[in-house]
């Protein structure tokens, strides 16, 4: 049984404007010690994914089950056990710590409202937990803006490992960082699944980064997933148009390729487009794409995509 199981999950917000519709049907599962990574331009739904599946959003229907408890349906003053359990890192490492808490009270409040040990055995948790992340003792009685953003991330990622979780959503962690920083929070991130047997789910808009941290990726286009499958079998055949499209965005100083940005504005989340919702977009599109919303199926062994002509994307992206 997956330690994570989302079922149909579906987020919509009411606005002036109409129905917003951020999660439009997503399924996935996460494995006991799996890395999988979901990526998709900003406005795909993918924050909003993660927020759903920890229950900082409410979802509108569908179901996630955390090992066999479907948590979608537990009342919010009854998530408390879930919550030790699943953590979140956020993108923005300053504006997600209190600039008014010392380090030190920012990583013992969970302990504390957890009721986790006493004083004494907080105190040696939030210690311990400090040096982990690979930052002096001293740090504890200094205050978030003290510190870089690559600091401050490894303060967030303290605060969510310190109760011992067994699944973190990672939301953009390490997009607002130097290139040079990214590698070195990522590699923590690597070590602290090894040595804690974490399950991750990585949100980013960037699939060079997916592609180094993930076993699996989910590809996400205006609400659902549109491709699933590894990073290497996405990265060497992808079966969907969007999928391509991500990889030919990426600039590959070594064979002096630059970026394609991808073509048109994502559809808004209220106003959908009929049949394909990337069909406006695509440059493979026709007259069934803008009819038929296809179905997420399988292609190729360990790969889905939902799209009417995934067999025709056979080679890798090019320049």
């Amino acid at each position: 049984m997956p330690l994570l199981s989302v079922a149909d999950l579906h987020t919509h917000f009411q606005t002036p404007r109409g129905l917003l519709r951020a999660v439009d049907g997503v399924s996935l599962a996460i494995e006991e010690g799996e890395s999988v990574g979901l990526v998709g331009e900003s406005g795909c739904g993918k924050s909003t994914l993660g927020k759903t599946i920890l229950r900082l959003v409410n979802p509108t229907s569908g179901s996630v089950a955390f090992d066999g408890d479907d948590i979608a349906k537990v009342p919010s003053d009854a998530l408390g056990p879930y919550r030790r359990r699943a953590q979140m890192i956020f993108q923005d490492p300053f504006s997600s710590l209190n600039p008014r808490h010392t380090i030190e009270r920012i990583l013992t409040a969970p302990l504390y409202v957890h009721g986790i040990g006493d004083r004494a055995e907080r105190k040696r948790r939030v210690r311990e937990m400090i040096e982990r992340v690979g930052l002096p003792l001293s740090s504890l009685s200094r205050y978030p803006h003290e510190f870089s953003g690559g600091q401050r991330q490894r303060i967030g990622i303290a605060r969510a490992l310190i109760l011992g979780p067994d699944l973190v959503i990672c939301d953009e962690p390490v997009s607002a960082l130097d290139l040079s920083i990214q590698a070195q929070i990522l590699n923590l991130l690597v070590e602290m699944k090894r040595d804690f047997n974490l399950s991750y789910l990585f949100i980013s808009h960037d699939l060079s980064v997916i592609r180094y941290f993930a076993d699996r990726v989910l590809v996400m286009y205006l609400g659902r997933v549109v491709e699933e499958g590894t990073g290497a079998d996405l990265w060497a055949r992808p079966l969907h148009p969007y999928t391509r499209a991500l990889i030919a965005a990426i600039p590959d100083p070594a064979r002096r390729r630059q970026a394609a940005p991808i073509g048109g504005d994502i559809a808004s989340p209220e106003d959908i487009p009929r049949g394909c919702r990337f069909h406006p977009r695509c440059a493979i599109a026709t007259s069934i794409c803008a009819k038929v919303d296809p179905m997420l199926e399988a292609h190729a062994p360990g790969q889905r995509a939902a799209c009417h002509h995934a067999g025709q994307l056979t080679r890798p992206p090019e320049a």
